[in-house]
């Protein structure tokens, strides 16, 4: 078998299982047992496969069918352009979740220079995602993030320093924002929100995401409850929250935040109209926009 026609025969497997991107999977995973990239593997179509290679190539396969997602297969998953680990420890990031950059970035901005000094917390962590990409485009910021998961943290620790960016994030275990003393500019999070009565009908790539990342309560609100209430002490005068929504979750959220003692602004939607980044600050700070 070649290169090429394993690569066919992997995406009419997954094709035939009803996955949403069996081309996409297939050359992933063909490039990842073979250990060559997406020019690499253009570039030999024709080369015979091993029987060591082929064996490699198995194993993935019966992993995907399996419905672990391809991220959790490579080890890998790509987030605002930047390569991040991901384990069992940690949730996959989705693009969905770079709404919350292109919000936290836009507050930032109508702060003043992007490259001021800025302090930034992502509380509840993960793999470093949120708080690593803010980070890569505000040169001057430092930040701190948070995770009850010492496998999730040693993750995000790794993350940071593969892209030079240790020297401005530190991690530490915590709930949430507990550990933290006040002051930051920016607090951002995607905690679990979904109600813990509908994890078992999500998808079957999700029962590879720790259950602590998804479950939010019975109502899909216990994290937000207790971010909203620890905000207030949390941010500057004039810092900003952040927060990701699940689906239909924006006026609870918001309500939420006020009962903080912060000031909810309309949420920013993602690419499929669904609103996804709620900001809230000080009512006080007199910030425009």
């Amino acid at each position: 078998m070649t290169v090429a026609e394993a690569r066919r025969a992997l995406a009419a497997a997954f094709r035939e299982a009803g996955l949403e991107s069996p081309e996409l999977d297939a050359r992933l995973l063909v490039g990842h047992a073979l250990g060559l990239d997406h020019a690499a593997l253009a570039a030999s179509p024709d080369r015979a496969l091993t029987a060591q290679e082929q064996n490699a190539i198995n194993l993935l396969e019966q992993r995907r069918l399996a419905r672990e997602s391809v991220a959790h297969i490579l080890g890998t998953s790509e987030f605002w352009g930047l390569p991040l680990q991901v384990t069992s420890a940690t949730l996959v990031p989705r693009p969905d979740t770079e709404t919350l950059v292109e919000a936290a970035l836009a507050a930032i901005d109508e702060g003043g220079p992007r490259t001021r000094p800025v302090r930034i917390a992502d509380l509840g962590t993960g793999t470093g995602a949120l708080l690593l990409a803010v980070l890569s485009e505000v040169p001057n910021a430092l930040g701190v993030g948070t995770d009850m998961s010492m496998e999730a943290l040693a993750v995000a620790r790794s993350n940071a320093e593969r892209l030079g960016l240790a020297p401005r994030a530190r991690f530490v275990r915590g709930h949430f924002g507990a550990a933290l003393a006040g002051g930051f500019d920016l607090v951002v999070s995607n905690p679990p929100y979904i109600p813990s009565g509908d994890i078992a009908g999500l998808s079957p790539e999700v029962r590879f995401d720790p259950r602590a990342a998804l479950d939010g309560g019975p109502d899909g609100l216990a994290c937000y409850r207790a971010i909203a209430a620890d905000a207030k002490r949390l941010l500057a005068p004039t810092g900003n929250l952040i927060l990701e929504l699940g689906i239909g979750q924006e006026r609870a959220v918001a309500e939420l935040v006020k009962g903080g003692g912060l000031s909810p602004l309309p949420a920013k939607s993602d690419l499929a109209g669904i609103p996804r980044a709620l900001r809230a600050r000080l009512p006080q700070s007199g910030h425009a926009g």
